[in-house]
């Protein structure tokens, strides 16, 4: 079938929204129309030519549609179900899944990491090259081919917006604050960067009666509305980050620290701004070549902790199915994650209000 998708056929270069050649789904696949798709800074990072992955490739992991068809052998899901995509469909069989830990799972590396499907086919084609899926998705895409590992069926009730951002931020903030760092009623909370992922570690951080928590960034607006996704406190661009957090905590620092910019200085600051004992959580994707610095020796005598947590370290499908039950039960805000709206046209303009720290998430409509 013929699909209009954005494919980035030069890192660094805008994207380009064509007409592309979509093979059907083989055995264990699903053919989803898409109907809503987050902007993602995993998707600014290639378009920025801050990773070395291989182009073309069309971009857009984070997703929402409907199931159109299916291959072979698939049982999970049927035609017409609403279904919620999931980058990383774990094999079920290695060690790490079976030691529970899904994110980690060995076929990751060797498929979705690659931006293949776990089949190791390509359905993409365009101007007579094969196009990658990246993280195996695609979904800056009509349509888009994905294994039945990765989609979530869901309630046809739950709006797409709703779910256009569930499949990454808010598992991603969520659970590095529910998993990764196994927070506490009354635990301190500091913040930094109050992006899609950010304000989803505060709702979590809400959720869980932590208190007080503190979101950390350089712009006023997303600030604001961190204090809507339960924030107590916020601090814009502070000269010295790590005296600021304990200001607000009786000038020991934060319990957890979450780091979800990625970058050296962040992390130093997160490190910095931890108490004794205290944790600090990395969820944020840096360039492939940054290196972070720690200085040893406090580090070690302050018993501190270093933790890094990739799509919200738990089992995602299961996450995803407890998170829109929350929603339903109005006790997590989704609809109000959103403050922009695109066509698949737009993608480019999406991308370039993320890069300019706009606040929230930007969604495209398809």
């Amino acid at each position: 079938m013929i699909t209009r998708a954005a494919v980035l056929w030069e890192r660094g270069q805008p994207l380009s929204v064509e007409d592309v050649e979509l093979a059907p789904p083989g055995p264990g696949e699903v053919l989803v129309e898409i109907k809503a798709a987050g902007v993602c800074h995993s998707d600014l990072h290639p378009a920025h030519d801050d990773w070395p992955i291989r182009t073309p490739i069309v971009l857009g992991h984070e997703g929402a549609g409907i199931v159109r068809d299916v291959g072979d052998g698939v049982t999970q899901v049927k035609l017409g179900d609403h279904v919620v995509l999931c980058w990383a469909p774990a094999c079920g069989s290695c060690p790490y899944c079976l030691e529970g830990r899904a994110v980690l799972c060995e076929r990751l590396d060797r498929t979705t990491y690659r931006n293949k499907l776990p089949s190791g086919a390509t359905k993409l084609r365009a101007r007579g090259q094969d196009i990658a899926h990246f993280l195996g998705t695609a979904c800056f895409a009509q349509y888009a081919v994905v294994p039945e590992e990765g989609v979530v069926p869901v309630s046809v009730g739950v709006p797409f917006e709703a779910l256009a951002t569930i499949g990454c931020a808010v598992v991603t903030g969520v659970g590095a604050v529910m998993t990764a760092a196994r927070a506490t009623r009354g635990s301190s909370v500091a913040i930094i960067g109050a992006g899609g992922v950010g304000l989803n570690v505060a709702q979590g951080a809400a959720m869980l009666g932590c208190t007080p928590i503190i979101a950390i960034d350089r712009r006023p607006a997303p600030l604001a509305i961190a204090r809507e996704f339960g924030a107590t406190d916020t601090i814009e661009s502070p000269p010295k980050l790590a005296d600021a957090v304990r200001d607000l905590t009786s000038g020991r620092g934060a319990d957890f620290v979450f780091d979800t910019v990625g970058t050296p200085q962040t992390l130093a600051d997160a490190l910095s701004a931890a108490r004794k004992g205290g944790t600090v959580v990395l969820t944020g994707l840096s360039r492939v070549d940054a290196v972070g610095t720690l200085q040893m020796f406090p580090f070690v005598m302050q018993e501190k902790r270093l933790v890094g947590s990739a799509y919200g370290s738990g089992r995602p499908p299961e996450d995803i199915r407890r998170l829109i039950e929350w929603f339903q039960e109005g006790r997590l805000k989704l609809l109000e994650l959103v403050n922009r709206t695109y066509t698949l046209d737009q993608v480019n303009e999406a991308l370039a209000a993320l890069a300019d720290s706009a606040g929230a998430r930007g969604i495209i409509l398809l």
